[in-house]
């Protein structure tokens, strides 16, 4: 599971291919102040990070969650398209694959996270990932502070008997509560690759996974994701 976010990078992607399931929580708070990854994504270019953040409409004094963000504008759809179109014209399979691409930046939805998990979600079918996504607000699991218990409860709502965390995850998260729902914690085995990228020698990562696509297509990236899964199967055997 994780938060529905913006345009994600590889791995978030390769997590889903992990996952028999994978819940998008969409009804924790969204930040107070400052951008966080569910509304800004990076892309390359010229060889340098870009990051573009979506300005969120907020109410002073109030809290949001994520699925009750909205754009302050749709602009940023025409000024994002443009400047990946100028990024990464020249790429590979960028006149393949651009008309699909930009008809997801353009999707005009007002509600940011859905805008999110239909990128998501149509990202993941063009990688044939046969995962099943959920939302979580469709769940009713009732809030909790604890972010072990809200994890645990949400597991439990789909019948997990595994819960696949992201690297970082075990700086917070409360391993005994797992074993003791019988939730088996694993951790995500993605190893980082690199790629060809447009107009840079030294290899950016973390990027939407735009810039893979654009630079490698959808089969290259489907057949990476299997082999680093194979691989980390006959390490674990």
């Amino acid at each position: 599971m994780h938060q529905p976010n913006m345009m994600p990078w590889i791995g978030y992607f390769y997590k889903i291919f992990q996952s028999d399931v994978f819940i998008l929580v969409d009804d924790i708070q969204f930040i107070k102040t400052g951008s966080s990854y569910t509304n800004s994504v990076s892309f390359n270019e010229r060889g340098k990070t870009i990051k573009l953040t979506v300005p969120i409409k907020r109410v002073k004094g109030e809290t949001q969650n994520i699925n009750e963000t909205t754009p302050v504008d749709h602009d940023w759809k025409r000024k994002y398209k443009k400047r990946i179109e100028l990024a990464y014209c020249k790429c590979d399979y960028y006149q393949e694959e651009k008309d699909f691409i930009f008809k997801l930046i353009t999707n005009p939805t007002n509600n940011h996270a859905q805008y999110n998990i239909h990128f998501i979600k149509e990202i993941a079918k063009r990688l044939n990932i046969s995962t099943e996504i959920v939302v979580s607000s469709s769940l009713n699991v009732e809030k909790i502070e604890n972010a072990t218990d809200r994890i645990i409860k949400l597991a439990n709502a789909v019948d997990a008997t595994h819960y696949i965390s992201g690297r970082g995850g075990d700086k917070y998260q409360n391993q005994k509560l797992f074993s003791n729902n019988n939730i088996e914690l694993t951790y995500s085995n993605f190893i980082d690759f690199e790629y060809k990228q447009y107009r840079t020698k030294t290899f950016i990562k973390g990027l939407t996974i735009i810039d893979a696509i654009f630079n490698i297509g959808f089969k290259n990236l489907q057949l990476k994701f299997e082999e680093i899964y194979h691989d980390s199967c006959q390490l674990s055997i």
